[in-house]
């Protein structure tokens, strides 16, 4: 399949810098109280503003001839939110389709773009004592994740996890739909995800829990140093297949705490992130909160010439 594929025959993939927070510094568009950023693909001015933005990042990736990795804008498009907003339209459905439209604009490139569907937590990304049981996720989540699947989607993402026993859920019900999934968690600076428990136990728990294990795991919102990778079990970096970092080496009650926007060095935060690459060959390679082009552009302009010194 084309995310398989696309794995195998590249020595790196670029993924998508932050979305919502961009967007929420934006003084064109409003984000939706619960929904963040699902429905701007309804309004022409928040369809343009994400039109442009994911444009910007499929244009870094095509100038550097490296795949990307796009996400639909449906973090928080869950059954209960939908429901709660009183929203009739497939809005899941209707983001995969978006994204198919901003893809279709790169012609022959646009087979070095896959359409990844989004999905969260149901409750606070960094709660994990509000995460669902394993049965409630699976029961909870197919809901979206079947929508997502049945409108076209590359692959499945489950991003910004706290908890283990939800996110074993949310596998297996993305692996009933038949797509290449992933399962993406949030670790505090030890490395460790923010329930306690450990990144090697948590990826042998949900391997061994589905029939069709995920097709990789993956970081998102921390500094690349949270991992601290040399020190993790190669069983642990053998799953691990890509990291969307924060732009700060704040953790996560302070960044939640700041007023502006927080950035480590740019080079500090570049450097990392392609060691992650050279070193323990972690292929995807984007950012979370605070970061945007520059972020990814610092990995495609600097990646080739660590590879070539090496």
């Amino acid at each position: 399949m084309k995310m398989e594929k696309l794995l195998q025959e590249n020595d790196y993939l670029l993924m998508e810098a932050a979305v919502i927070e961009t967007l929420r510094r934006s003084s064109q568009i409003t984000l939706h109280p619960r929904l963040e950023n699902a429905l701007l693909i309804y309004a022409s001015t928040g369809r343009s503003c994400l039109e442009t933005l994911y444009s910007d990042f499929i244009r870094v990736a095509m100038e550097a001839s490296v795949p990307i990795l796009l996400t639909t804008p449906t973090w928080r498009a869950n059954r209960r939110r939908v429901a709660e907003s009183q929203i009739s339209s497939d809005v899941n459905g209707d983001a995969v389709r978006f994204l198919r439209k901003v893809q279709s604009q790169w012609g022959a490139q646009s087979d070095r773009i896959a359409v990844g569907g989004l999905i969260g937590c149901r409750n606070d990304c960094y709660r994990p004592e509000e995460g669902l049981s394993t049965e409630d996720a699976t029961a909870f989540h197919a809901w979206q994740v079947n929508r997502l699947a049945a409108a076209g989607a590359d692959f499945l993402m489950a991003a910004t996890l706290p908890a283990v026993p939800e996110a074993a859920g949310m596998a297996r019900a993305m692996e009933s739909t038949g797509l290449p999934y992933i399962i993406s968690f949030v670790i505090d600076r030890r490395g460790v995800i923010l329930d306690g428990t450990s990144l090697e136990t948590a990826i042998g728990s949900i391997d061994a829990a589905c029939q069709r294990p995920p097709l990789g795991f993956m970081i998102n919102c921390a500094y690349p140093s949270f991992l601290n990778a040399a020190d993790q079990p190669d069983a642990v970096m053998r799953r691990l297949v890509g990291y969307q970092a924060n732009a700060s080496s704040q953790d996560h009650a302070e960044l939640d705490g700041s007023d502006g926007l927080q950035m480590d060095a740019l080079e500090d935060w570049g450097e990392r992130m392609i060691g992650l690459n050279r070193n323990y060959g972690v292929k995807i390679l984007g950012g979370c909160c605070g970061t945007g082009l520059g972020h990814l552009r610092y990995i495609t302009g600097h990646i080739v010439r660590a590879d070539e010194a090496g």
